[in-house]
Protein backbone atom coordinates (compact mmCIF):
# COMPACT_ATOMS: atom_id res chain seq x y z
CA UNK A 1 0.00 0.00 0.00
CA UNK A 2 2.82 2.45 1.06
CA UNK A 3 4.88 1.34 -2.72
CA UNK A 4 1.70 2.55 -4.51
CA UNK A 5 0.86 5.48 -2.86
CA UNK A 6 5.10 6.53 -3.38
CA UNK A 7 4.66 5.52 -6.76
CA UNK A 8 2.02 7.78 -7.20
CA UNK A 9 3.67 10.27 -6.16
CA UNK A 10 6.35 10.11 -7.89
CA UNK A 11 4.50 9.95 -11.17
CA UNK A 12 2.45 13.19 -10.23
CA UNK A 13 6.45 14.95 -9.34
CA UNK A 14 7.31 13.98 -13.07
CA UNK A 15 4.33 15.17 -13.97
CA UNK A 16 4.81 18.43 -12.62
CA UNK A 17 8.55 18.96 -13.61
CA UNK A 18 8.00 18.06 -16.68
CA UNK A 19 4.87 20.58 -17.20
CA UNK A 20 6.83 23.11 -15.51
CA UNK A 21 9.71 22.68 -17.99
CA UNK A 22 7.43 22.24 -21.22
CA UNK A 23 6.23 25.46 -19.90
CA UNK A 24 9.26 26.75 -19.47
CA UNK A 25 10.40 25.95 -23.25
CA UNK A 26 7.09 26.82 -24.36
CA UNK A 27 7.76 30.52 -23.31
CA UNK A 28 11.51 30.07 -24.67
CA UNK A 29 9.63 29.22 -28.05
CA UNK A 30 7.01 32.04 -27.61
CA UNK A 31 9.91 34.97 -27.18
CA UNK A 32 12.25 33.64 -29.72
CA UNK A 33 9.03 33.59 -32.30
CA UNK A 34 8.27 37.23 -30.48
CA UNK A 35 11.56 38.32 -31.96
CA UNK A 36 11.40 36.84 -35.09
CA UNK A 37 8.14 38.31 -35.95
CA UNK A 38 9.77 41.42 -35.34
CA UNK A 39 12.48 41.01 -37.50
CA UNK A 40 10.34 40.19 -40.33
CA UNK A 41 8.01 43.13 -39.53
CA UNK A 42 10.78 45.38 -40.06
CA UNK A 43 11.88 43.32 -43.13
CA UNK A 44 8.18 44.18 -44.61
CA UNK A 45 9.11 47.52 -43.88
CA UNK A 46 12.23 47.80 -45.48
CA UNK A 47 10.83 45.90 -48.07
CA UNK A 48 7.70 48.36 -48.71
CA UNK A 49 10.20 51.00 -48.08
CA UNK A 50 12.37 49.94 -51.05
CA UNK A 51 10.03 48.18 -53.16
CA UNK A 52 9.08 51.32 -54.87
CA UNK A 53 12.37 52.64 -55.45
CA UNK A 54 13.07 49.20 -56.79
CA UNK A 55 9.72 49.54 -59.49
CA UNK A 56 11.06 52.85 -60.54
CA UNK A 57 14.83 51.57 -60.96
CA UNK A 58 13.37 49.10 -62.96
CA UNK A 59 11.28 51.49 -65.07
CA UNK A 60 13.75 53.95 -65.53
CA UNK A 61 16.25 50.91 -66.76
CA UNK A 62 13.50 49.65 -69.07
CA UNK A 63 13.22 53.38 -70.60
CA UNK A 64 16.92 53.76 -70.95
CA UNK A 65 17.00 50.04 -72.40
CA UNK A 66 14.42 51.27 -74.66
CA UNK A 67 15.61 54.56 -75.09
CA UNK A 68 19.45 53.10 -76.50
CA UNK A 69 17.82 50.55 -78.62
CA UNK A 70 15.95 53.63 -80.58
CA UNK A 71 19.68 55.32 -80.74
CA UNK A 72 21.11 52.06 -81.91
CA UNK A 73 18.45 51.67 -84.73
CA UNK A 74 18.87 55.46 -85.82
CA UNK A 75 22.60 55.18 -85.09
CA UNK A 76 22.63 52.41 -87.58
CA UNK A 77 20.39 53.56 -90.12
CA UNK A 78 22.59 56.96 -90.25
CA UNK A 79 25.65 54.51 -90.33
CA UNK A 80 23.86 53.04 -93.41
CA UNK A 81 22.82 56.74 -94.94
CA UNK A 82 26.79 57.11 -94.56
CA UNK A 83 27.67 53.98 -96.60
CA UNK A 84 25.39 54.77 -99.48
CA UNK A 85 26.48 58.12 -99.25
CA UNK A 86 30.59 57.46 -99.35
CA UNK A 87 29.46 54.51 -102.34
CA UNK A 88 27.67 57.11 -104.43
CA UNK A 89 30.32 59.87 -103.71
CA UNK A 90 32.84 56.49 -105.05
CA UNK A 91 30.73 56.03 -108.21
CA UNK A 92 31.00 59.87 -108.67
CA UNK A 93 34.61 60.37 -107.79
CA UNK A 94 34.47 57.18 -110.57
CA UNK A 95 32.87 59.06 -112.99
CA UNK A 96 34.94 62.24 -112.94
CA UNK A 97 38.03 60.18 -112.93
CA UNK A 98 36.85 59.01 -116.36
CA UNK A 99 35.57 62.74 -117.15
CA UNK A 100 39.00 64.22 -116.59
CA UNK A 101 40.68 61.70 -118.89
CA UNK A 102 37.84 62.94 -121.69
CA UNK A 103 38.46 66.35 -120.99
CA UNK A 104 42.59 65.98 -121.38
CA UNK A 105 42.30 64.06 -124.40
CA UNK A 106 40.25 66.54 -125.89
CA UNK A 107 41.96 69.09 -124.53
CA UNK A 108 45.34 67.50 -125.88
CA UNK A 109 43.15 67.27 -129.58
CA UNK A 110 42.76 71.23 -129.19
CA UNK A 111 46.01 72.03 -128.65
CA UNK A 112 47.24 70.44 -131.28
CA UNK A 113 45.42 71.61 -133.78
CA UNK A 114 45.86 74.26 -133.06
CA UNK A 115 49.55 73.30 -133.16
CA UNK A 116 49.20 71.58 -136.26
CA UNK A 117 47.23 74.47 -138.03
CA UNK A 118 49.75 77.15 -137.14
CA UNK A 119 52.94 74.91 -138.93
CA UNK A 120 51.00 73.87 -141.71
CA UNK A 121 50.24 77.60 -142.43
CA UNK A 122 53.67 78.38 -141.63
CA UNK A 123 55.12 75.75 -144.16
CA UNK A 124 52.73 76.66 -146.41
CA UNK A 125 54.03 80.01 -146.39
CA UNK A 126 57.78 79.07 -146.51
CA UNK A 127 57.20 77.08 -149.68
CA UNK A 128 55.32 79.66 -151.38
CA UNK A 129 58.49 82.06 -150.91
CA UNK A 130 61.05 79.61 -151.07
CA UNK A 131 62.98 78.12 -154.04
CA UNK A 132 63.01 73.81 -153.55
CA UNK A 133 66.21 72.14 -153.90
CA UNK A 134 66.07 70.11 -157.52
CA UNK A 135 67.03 66.76 -156.77
CA UNK A 136 67.81 64.65 -160.15
CA UNK A 137 66.32 61.32 -157.71
CA UNK A 138 62.37 63.46 -157.81
CA UNK A 139 60.46 61.49 -160.28
CA UNK A 140 57.93 64.49 -160.73
CA UNK A 141 59.38 68.04 -161.73
CA UNK A 142 59.95 70.49 -158.91
CA UNK A 143 56.89 72.58 -160.09
CA UNK A 144 54.52 69.69 -159.72
CA UNK A 145 56.28 68.25 -156.52
CA UNK A 146 55.58 71.90 -154.77
CA UNK A 147 51.79 71.90 -156.63
CA UNK A 148 51.27 68.74 -155.34
CA UNK A 149 52.30 69.32 -151.71
CA UNK A 150 50.28 72.33 -151.91
CA UNK A 151 47.22 70.60 -153.42
CA UNK A 152 47.95 68.22 -150.28
CA UNK A 153 47.87 70.94 -147.81
CA UNK A 154 44.60 72.46 -148.96
CA UNK A 155 42.76 69.24 -149.18
CA UNK A 156 43.90 68.40 -145.55
CA UNK A 157 42.72 71.99 -144.00
CA UNK A 158 39.52 71.34 -145.92
CA UNK A 159 38.68 68.20 -144.28
CA UNK A 160 39.67 66.08 -147.78
CA UNK A 161 41.65 63.50 -146.01
CA UNK A 162 41.59 60.80 -148.61
CA UNK A 163 43.02 63.18 -151.22
CA UNK A 164 45.48 64.56 -148.67
CA UNK A 165 46.72 61.25 -148.02
CA UNK A 166 47.18 60.55 -151.83
CA UNK A 167 48.90 63.91 -152.23
CA UNK A 168 51.67 63.14 -148.99
CA UNK A 169 52.08 59.54 -149.95
CA UNK A 170 52.87 60.73 -153.93
CA UNK A 171 55.43 62.86 -152.68
CA UNK A 172 56.77 60.60 -149.78
CA UNK A 173 57.22 57.69 -152.39
CA UNK A 174 58.88 60.25 -155.47
CA UNK A 175 61.39 61.45 -152.49
CA UNK A 176 62.57 58.80 -150.28
CA UNK A 177 65.88 60.43 -149.47
CA UNK A 178 63.97 64.15 -148.89
CA UNK A 179 66.51 65.59 -151.09
CA UNK A 180 63.47 67.84 -152.07
CA UNK A 181 63.49 68.84 -147.87
CA UNK A 182 59.46 68.28 -148.38
CA UNK A 183 59.18 64.11 -148.05
CA UNK A 184 59.76 64.05 -144.45
CA UNK A 185 56.62 66.95 -143.58
CA UNK A 186 54.75 65.04 -145.82
CA UNK A 187 55.35 62.07 -143.97
CA UNK A 188 54.55 63.86 -141.06
CA UNK A 189 51.24 65.01 -142.56
CA UNK A 190 50.07 62.04 -143.89
CA UNK A 191 50.58 60.48 -140.74
CA UNK A 192 48.13 63.85 -139.03
CA UNK A 193 45.47 62.80 -141.71
CA UNK A 194 44.86 59.42 -140.24
CA UNK A 195 44.87 61.17 -136.80
CA UNK A 196 42.63 63.38 -137.90
CA UNK A 197 40.42 60.63 -139.51
CA UNK A 198 40.57 59.13 -135.62
CA UNK A 199 42.55 56.25 -137.12
CA UNK A 200 45.19 56.37 -134.25
CA UNK A 201 46.66 53.05 -134.72
CA UNK A 202 47.29 53.89 -138.72
CA UNK A 203 48.41 56.85 -137.34
CA UNK A 204 51.04 55.66 -134.90
CA UNK A 205 52.64 53.38 -138.15
CA UNK A 206 52.98 56.76 -139.96
CA UNK A 207 54.45 58.92 -137.16
CA UNK A 208 56.93 56.35 -136.58
CA UNK A 209 57.81 56.72 -139.94
CA UNK A 210 59.02 60.50 -139.62
CA UNK A 211 62.53 59.71 -137.97
CA UNK A 212 63.72 57.43 -140.87
CA UNK A 213 63.77 60.53 -143.04
CA UNK A 214 67.35 62.50 -142.95
CA UNK A 215 67.54 65.42 -141.53
CA UNK A 216 63.78 65.55 -140.62
CA UNK A 217 63.09 68.67 -138.30
CA UNK A 218 59.46 66.93 -137.96
CA UNK A 219 61.12 64.40 -135.53
CA UNK A 220 59.60 66.40 -132.12
CA UNK A 221 56.31 67.16 -133.32
CA UNK A 222 55.93 63.11 -134.89
CA UNK A 223 57.03 62.22 -131.11
CA UNK A 224 54.42 64.58 -129.40
CA UNK A 225 51.42 63.48 -132.04
CA UNK A 226 52.63 59.53 -131.06
CA UNK A 227 51.99 60.41 -127.11
CA UNK A 228 48.47 62.01 -128.40
CA UNK A 229 47.70 59.42 -130.29
CA UNK A 230 48.54 56.60 -127.78
CA UNK A 231 46.32 58.76 -125.04
CA UNK A 232 43.07 58.78 -127.18
CA UNK A 233 43.69 54.91 -127.61
CA UNK A 234 43.19 55.30 -124.07
CA UNK A 235 47.15 53.35 -123.45
CA UNK A 236 48.29 55.85 -120.72
CA UNK A 237 51.44 53.63 -120.27
CA UNK A 238 52.44 53.91 -124.04
CA UNK A 239 51.68 57.90 -124.13
CA UNK A 240 53.66 58.58 -121.35
CA UNK A 241 56.39 56.52 -122.59
CA UNK A 242 56.14 58.63 -125.56
CA UNK A 243 56.09 62.08 -123.97
CA UNK A 244 58.70 61.10 -121.69
CA UNK A 245 61.09 60.26 -124.73
CA UNK A 246 60.24 63.62 -126.28
CA UNK A 247 61.34 64.75 -122.90
CA UNK A 248 64.33 62.83 -122.83
CA UNK A 249 65.48 63.54 -126.73
CA UNK A 250 63.98 67.07 -127.49
CA UNK A 251 64.90 68.98 -124.34
CA UNK A 252 64.82 72.40 -126.82
CA UNK A 253 61.44 71.42 -128.35
CA UNK A 254 58.95 73.87 -128.64
CA UNK A 255 56.61 71.12 -127.14
CA UNK A 256 58.68 70.08 -124.05
CA UNK A 257 56.16 71.74 -121.80
CA UNK A 258 53.25 69.97 -123.62
CA UNK A 259 54.74 66.55 -122.53
CA UNK A 260 55.83 67.40 -119.08
CA UNK A 261 52.36 69.07 -117.75
CA UNK A 262 50.52 65.56 -119.88
CA UNK A 263 52.87 63.82 -118.24
CA UNK A 264 52.14 65.68 -114.41
CA UNK A 265 48.06 65.56 -115.03
CA UNK A 266 48.28 61.39 -116.30
CA UNK A 267 50.75 60.64 -112.86
CA UNK A 268 47.90 62.59 -110.96
CA UNK A 269 45.12 60.34 -111.74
Amino acid sequence: MKNTKLLKNTVALTILITTLFAQGELKSLEAQLKRERVRIDSLETHINILLPNLFNALKAADSLTKSMVASNVALINRINRNENKIQLLEDNAGRTDSTNFEILAKLVMIENKIVTLTNSFSEMYNLKSEKSIISSSVKVSPVEYKAIYIDAMSNYHKGNYEEAIKGFFTIVKSDPNNDMKLADNSQYWLAECYYSQKNYKRSITEFNKVSRFPSSDKDADAQLKLGHAFLNMGNTDKAKEAYQYLVDYYPDSEYLHIARETIKQLTAE
